[in-house]
């Protein structure tokens, strides 16, 4: 007789059903200042020490602590009669930390204090097919920017996410295509800098505008951007609203995700015509597969979408056809095996 058919056991769904557990772990800890405690400290140390530090209870803090060792972002180290102390792994301190310039703490935050809380709505979001800001905040999203950018406070934490963002990210995505030939460069909705920082230092001929609202532009200049960077410069303004300077090349960061096709369309038809022959516009977004089979991030970051904008997540026929539909005449599109992939629309004319 066969062996009976070992019973199922549902891993991966128990797993998914507790995820959450794991993440308010680590915005807990990121919260609570723990990786920076334990990497100003010059030695390991005891959750005791922890909790005294960061005006915690013990008992509370050995358990975060325990469960932050669990999840590979702290190691332990016994000693005989004493007790176990704690040090941050090297992932923690490269990404966790406040002071490391590639710190995903501002994008943590904004998870645990914006998503997090929107998600609790995408029941409500999946069903009227529309954004909750409105339930989750009390503020209304008619327009985004002003849902996005509700307070100054909210404002500069959505600037630290970006900045940190592609701080890790951004390389990856200037560097997909060879941009050495487009020399004057614009960054619409361009933020905090981070990605015009990534194209000069990769490309030393070209020069980079960062074009955003006025309020951004005096956020940026306050918190991120330092005056010996000179070949980046700023352009106060709406890409929607008004007129768009011509450049070689303009980029497109996180931003088509955030609108309906028609929308798009009118912004890259704007942009095709301010565009110098020969021209282009890279877009920068994470893009799903032509199969809509995943990736697993771009189809969680869609529903993001869902829950906080009017756009979503496409796949890269998808934004080719819009590049298309606004009158570019040639679409490269490249998966970068990370986050984010990018597309490239170039306008008819001589090589630049």
């Amino acid at each position: 007789m066969a062996a009976a058919k070992e019973e199922m056991y549902p891993k991966k769904i128990l797993e998914y059903m507790e995820g959450y557990l794991v993440s308010k772990t680590l915005f807990t800890a990121c919260e609570l200042g723990v990786f920076d405690l334990l990497q100003d400290s010059e030695i390991p140390l005891a959750a005791a020490d922890v909790a005294r530090a960061l005006n915690s209870s013990e008992d509370g803090m050995n358990r975060l602590l325990s469960a932050c060792t669990g999840l590979d972002l702290l190691t332990t180290q016994n000693t005989a009669d004493g007790p176990v102390l704690y040090s941050n792994t090297e992932m923690s301190s490269v990404f966790l930390t406040k002071s490391s310039p590639r710190s995903l703490y501002h994008s943590i935050d904004y998870n645990s204090n914006t998503m997090y809380l929107c998600w609790h709505y995408l029941p409500h979001a999946v069903r009227e097919g529309k954004t909750q800001y409105e339930k989750a905040f009390g503020v209304s999203s008619k327009d985004l920017f002003e849902a996005v950018y509700r307070s100054d406070k909210e404002m500069v934490k959505f600037m630290w996410l970006m900045n940190s963002i592609w701080n890790v990210c951004g390389r990856d995505v200037i560097s997909a295509f060879d941009l050495s030939p487009f020399r004057s460069i614009y960054d619409l909705g361009g933020c905090s800098g981070a990605l015009a920082r990534q194209c000069v230092k990769l490309y030393p001929d070209c020069t980079v505008t960062i074009f955003d609202l006025p309020k951004v532009v005096q956020m940026s200049r306050e918190h991120f951007l330092s005056p010996e960077e000179d070949r980046i410069s700023f352009h106060e303004g709406d890409f929607f609203k008004d007129s768009l300077p011509e450049a070689d090349l303009y980029v497109l960061a996180r931003i088509l995700h955030d609108w309906t096709d028609e929308r798009n369309v009118e912004l890259l038809s704007k942009i095709h015509q301010s565009c110098r022959p020969g021209g282009g516009v890279l877009v920068v977004e994470a893009l799903l597969s032509e199969d809509n089979s995943g990736p697993l991030t771009a189809q969680l970051y869609s529903l993001n979408m869902l829950v906080q904008t009017e756009g979503r997540e496409r796949k890269g026929s998808e934004y080719a056809a819009l590049l298309t539909r606004a009158g570019f005449t040639t679409v490269h599109i490249h998966n970068t095996g990370k986050i984010y992939d990018a597309v490239l629309g170039l306008k008819t004319g001589p090589p630049l």
